[in-house]
């Protein structure tokens, strides 16, 4: 009843929406101890949609056919969103789109019902000090009903003031003391999607899976047909879930006992409730927010594990706060998102240096006792390599392997000038009967370079890339070019099926031999060593 408040719907319309969805919800639903019903945050988010399109008249009379024709829209309002938010579930059912619910991470979650709490503490003012004010709805609304209601202070309802004040007076402390006594998990908030996250969490507890899709099955079918019957949205609810839980409840049968009991209050009790003050419901919506309140408490931790989680609570919050509700949701997701594409973007590009007489190879900057391999440069690199990150990718490969466009093409001048005396000398010497070729020039490209530099070879581990795209791929072509310009060879190792079948049909490797592959980083340098300690081969060539 106290939520109705909240969707701006007369209170029986609640006890209706804690009945139907939850017999509906007992046939399709797998949480065993979830409650299904009213939630102050959907409640509060269908009461903007509510106030938008069917706002509070200034002057009214309560006693005349106009008030049940307004109350009548306005549950009409909150059935439509109840049945097209049905629709949505059901459709993402039907698309398997259950997974979608990982989006929504524990910081925005967290951070989204915490602000959220401000804007349903705001609205509640009114009742309690027995205002009768337009809600307003859109961005800055927090503000607007703020400033809203404190310009009409003078006409605070004295008698609703105080019954404010009794009320809370008796609901703090006994919520006090119910948190005090009760289990902590139970109430830790969810993170994730508040229709199956919550239901996720217990299940762990108890030890059986959810299937987040079966979850909106079943959250679309109760609130679809729950529409029919005036009830506005509903969702798994934590209060509710809380006492199931604590009560013994273990299947979704007990969804059934607490449906009698909301029937038997429809049907005996819900008369005695018609003169009961908005004001009492309204202290029941603010008290019943402590737990959102509490979560600023997890800023410090946040901070001292994960700056950039820390970042995105922050502007979700703000952007909640500021803006309004469905807008700063929007907002906090799509930050979060940008966060871990910048990661993504940016992630750490390291020269790995091998353990003496070990196989273990690790980054040099953060191990003293790890020496790099002589002759061999062997890179690694923390993320996926694709089209939004492949200019990052070469930039780092490029710094860390000292090779500059116009190093390369210094390089490949001095290699082709080289190449050509090679050739010089060869007709010379056969002109005189005889050619010795004891040397190759390729051996003779690295000597002449030594003062400059000595890697021979470039091994990418690719034991941290996720996955490569067309446009790595090329950039794995284009490297391998520019090595063979400057002489250097370019082996991989550690790559997944995945990277093997999109690099070979790119055509990688035409340009790199099929036997640089190897399946860990030691063997590759097992290679490359013995390659570099075999003895030359030399011939003599007899002309006649």
């Amino acid at each position: 009843m106290a939520f109705a408040l909240l969707t701006s719907v007369a209170p029986i319309f609640g006890l209706y929406t804690s009945f139907f969805p939850v017999v509906l919800y007992m046939f399709f639903g797998t949480g065993r101890h979830v409650s299904t019903g009213t939630f102050a945050v959907v409640s509060l988010m269908t009461g903007s949609v509510v106030e938008q399109l069917v706002p509070t008249p200034l002057e009214m009379n309560s006693s005349s056919s106009e008030t049940a024709e307004f109350e009548a829209q306005r549950i009409g309002v909150a059935s439509a969103v109840a049945l097209l938010s049905g629709i949505i579930m059901l459709c993402m059912f039907g698309l398997q789109l259950g997974f979608l619910s990982t989006y929504l991470s524990e910081p925005i979650v967290k951070a989204f019902t915490s602000a959220a709490a401000f804007h349903v503490t705001i609205s509640q003012l009114q009742s309690m000090l027995g205002l009768r004010l337009p809600r307003h709805t859109g961005t800055f609304s927090l503000f607007k009903n703020l400033a809203s209601v404190m310009e009409n202070l003078p006409h605070t309802n004295m008698a609703e003031l105080l019954i404010s004040m009794v009320c809370l007076a008796v609901l703090v402390p006994v919520k006090e003391i119910n948190m005090r006594y009760r289990q902590r998990l139970a109430y830790t908030y969810p993170c994730g999607d508040p229709h199956v996250s919550l239901a996720m969490i217990y299940a762990d507890k108890h030890g059986y899976s959810i299937h987040p899709n079966q979850e909106l099955l079943a959250h679309g079918v109760s609130n679809t047909v729950s529409s029919f019957f005036t009830c506005f949205p509903s969702s798994a609810t934590l209060a509710t879930t809380n006492i199931l839980e604590s009560a013994g409840g273990h299947t979704q049968l007990s969804g059934l006992f607490t449906s009698l009991v909301v029937l038997v209050v429809l049907l005996l009790i819900g008369p005695l409730f018609y003169f009961l003050p908005k004001a009492v419901l309204a202290c029941i919506n603010v008290t019943s927010l402590r737990q959102m309140f509490l979560q600023f408490q997890d800023l410090p931790e946040l901070w001292r594990i994960s700056k950039i989680d820390f970042m995105v609570w922050v502007v979700t919050w703000l952007s909640v706060v500021v803006l309004n509700v469905d807008l700063g949701l929007a907002i906090g997701v799509v930050f979060s998102m940008m966060t871990v594409i910048c990661r993504t973007q940016r992630a750490s590009c390291s020269v790995l240096g091998r353990a003496s007489n070990t196989e273990i190879y690790r980054p040099l900057e953060n191990h003293s006792k790890c020496y790099e391999v002589p002759g061999v440069k062997i890179l690694t690199y923390n993320g996926p390599i694709y089209y939004g990150n492949r200019n990052f990718f070469r930039e780092e490969m490029s710094r860390l392997l000292g090779l500059t466009p116009e190093k390369i093409r210094s390089r490949e001048k001095a290699r082709k000038a080289l190449e050509k005396r090679e050739r010089e000398a060869s007709v010379n010497t056969v002109e005189g009967g005889i050619a010795n070729t004891s040397f190759s020039s390729e051996n003779e490209f690295f000597k002449s370079e030594t003062s400059e530099s000595n890697v021979q070879a470039v091994l990418i581990d690719c034991s941290s890339v996720i996955f490569v795209d067309v446009a790595g791929a090329r950039l794995f072509i284009q490297m391998c070019t520019e090595c063979q310009k400057v002489g250097v060879h370019v082996y991989l190792a550690n790559c997944n099926e995945s990277i093997l079948k999109i690099l070979t049909s790119s055509g990688l490797m035409n340009y790199m031999n099929p036997q640089h592959i190897f399946v860990t980083v030691h063997d590759a340098v097992m290679y490359i060593q013995q390659q570099k300690e075999k003895p030359p081969e030399n011939t003599t060539t007899v002309w006649v």
